[in-house]
């Protein structure tokens, strides 16, 4: 019997490292799913909702470093991939989109459910294919698995139906996924750099999610040089732990000494970050440097000193000899002075939040992070989840962290977890769920991981409303509208389900909840926790955009009517920073 299109399709995926396809299945993609289903080395994960398994791909491509697959049907199917795809793109996961497409005879008539895939795909999709005939099948295949894996994104393949199901051309299916190449500035430019580094009395550095692999050589170089270390949200995962020169994050979730040691240094290097929130970098008064493995990234997000394309490790390695050791601890202190002290601010509300209600945020997410294991896994909604995350969840050298960092998607937290449950099978993954995500994705694939039994704890912040938007609402000087929400109590509708319901309400009960459901292993729980809905978090740095913002936004208030949510916010944040 000859193999058919699919048929090598999913070999060739198998052979490339695919354990899983997330998706729905129907009419375009049903002889794909049925070649997947002869297959039997690749697992199919059916969904309730093709967002949610892309969005549960992405973790466990992020995190793996394997091509994870996904697939929705023609039209309606397919674009419910998309914000997922786009996730993958700025996260940089390896992901192939099995989109399933109208008829070849049929395609550019306007039939049921088309679209084009190129143009549909163009901004979340790094190679798009439309496989219309038989022989493409290995060429495209094979270039949507290398471009995925080596580039590290999502890629598409649009098939129809019956170019799937015809038969294959008899042509090897092999192909060979190179290693990753190590790349390191010129020498006429890392000279530059040496001589930059050694003639400047301080320097800082600021690194992002390219300092992964590079993690240790980026804490050595900062002790040799003296230097305080900062960090974009997707780099805390990397450089905070065990790092003594550790200062925290800068922007609008930032804490510690951070912004001060980046606006204060003489030379800036920013390894392996693209960071775009240009307003907390440094303007002309400090030297910046720039290295990373994407030339895309050099000087796009403030005017550089100098320029490098090169790999983080590599780079740093190679600086590691051929730099001066500086002797002058005194920059370095200070900034780690400024962060302990920032530090002892951010337990205003923890310390104190035994004796408040409603539950503070900051004491449930710090609970959290002393109740978990130490190679828990944690995922974080776009909102103030973000927050709770960046300043109370610690990371160490086996914890993840993870969520939206970069397109910033709601409703990413819950399945991120399962993708990352199904990966990492035995470790807990915990998703701080807004409750707004959870009730626009989260609950209905809640019978997802019921069905699967898998061990997901969701602690979802439930203080009725998009918080993180009213927060943005009063930043820009305006009172906050259309953020408010009624939910029901998660928990019942979690046993309702099937799944295990924790219901907080007391901050007396916060760590017995929490310790209860990480202990709690036989499927999914979700954590209702009762959280103060005017709580709010300024940055260590707040923009004087931000300050008028705020004070406006009070004085509308205030003018509208509503001195008492005025004064109750006030009363509920004294001792914020």
């Amino acid at each position: 019997m000859s193999k058919k299109v699919a048929d090598v399709l999913w070999e060739m995926l198998a052979k490339a490292g695919v354990k899983r396809c997330y998706g729905i299945v129907g009419d375009a993609l049903n002889p794909v799913v049925d070649a997947l289903r002869r297959n039997g080395a690749i697992e199919f994960v059916l969904v309730r909702h093709e967002e949610y398994g892309v969005f549960a791909a992405v973790a466990e491509a992020y995190f793996t470093g394997n091509p994870v697959a996904v697939c929705g049907t023609a039209g309606p199917g397919v674009v419910h991939l998309f914000n997922g795809l786009m996730d993958a793109r700025k996260e940089g996961a390896p992901i192939i989109a099995i989109a399933g497409d109208v008829e070849s005879s049929i395609i550019d008539t306007s039939a049921l459910e088309e679209l084009n895939p190129y143009k549909f795909f163009e901004a979340a999709s790094l190679y798009t294919a439309r496989l219309v005939n038989p022989e493409q099948a290995r060429a495209v295949i094979s270039t949507a698995i290398l471009t995925a894996v080596l580039e590290k994104g999502p890629t598409v393949l649009s098939i129809p139906g019956d170019v799937a199901s015809a038969d294959a051309p008899d042509q090897p299916t092999d192909f060979t996924i190179a290693a990753p190449a190590f790349v390191r500035p010129s020498d006429t430019d890392f000279e530059k750099l040496v001589r930059m580094i050694d003639e400047a009395k301080t320097v800082a550095i600021f690194g992002g999610d390219g300092c992964r692999e590079g993690r240790d050589e980026v804490v050595e170089l900062a002790c040799k040089l003296k230097a305080p270390v900062g960090y974009s949200f997707r780099g805390k995962q990397w450089l905070e732990h065990e790092n003594p020169n550790a200062v925290g994050m800068t922007g609008l979730m930032g804490y510690g000494g951070a912004y001060n040691a980046l606006h204060e240094a003489d030379l800036l290097l920013m390894l392996g970050t693209d960071f775009p929130f240009s307003e907390f970098l440094p303007g002309a008064s400090v030297k910046k440097v720039q290295i990373d493995k994407n030339p895309k990234h050099i000087g796009r997000r403030t005017a550089l000193d100098l320029g490098l394309v090169g790999d983080i490790k590599s780079t740093v390695s190679a600086l590691l000899p051929a730099v001066r050791e500086k002797t002058d601890g005194e920059f370095l202190a200070r900034q780690i002075a400024h962060t302990e002290s920032f530090h002892k601010l951010l337990q205003h509300y923890v310390e104190k939040g035994p004796a408040i209600k409603p539950i503070r945020p900051e004491f449930l997410a710090a609970t959290l992070s002393e109740l978990a294991s130490d190679d828990a896994m944690f995922f974080a909604d776009t909102g103030t989840a973000c927050i709770w995350l960046a300043r109370h969840i610690y990371g160490g050298k086996n914890r993840r962290l993870f969520g939206s960092f970069s397109w910033a998607s709601m409703a990413n937290a819950a399945p991120n977890a399962f993708g990352c449950a199904l990966a990492y099978p035995g470790r807990q993954c915990i998703a701080l769920c807004g409750d707004g995500g959870f009730t626009m994705l989260g609950m209905g694939d809640l019978l997802t991981q019921i069905e699967r039994r898998t061990p997901v704890v969701q602690v979802i912040l439930n203080n009725e409303k998009f918080d993180f938007v009213h927060i943005e609402q009063q930043e820009a000087g305006i009172v906050p509208f259309g953020v408010e929400f009624k939910n029901p109590n998660f928990a019942k509708v979690a046993e309702a389900m099937g799944a295990k319901g924790i219901r907080i309400e007391e901050p007396g009960d916060v760590r017995e909840g929490l310790a209860e459901a990480l202990a709690y292993k036989n499927g999914p729980v979700v954590v209702d926790a009762v959280v103060d809905p005017l709580a709010l978090a300024m940055p260590s740095h707040s923009p004087f955009h931000t300050v008028k913002g705020f004070t406006l936004s009070f004085a509308k208030q205030v003018l509208s009517g509503r001195l008492d949510t005025v004064i109750n916010e006030i009363e509920r944040n004294v001792g914020i920073v």
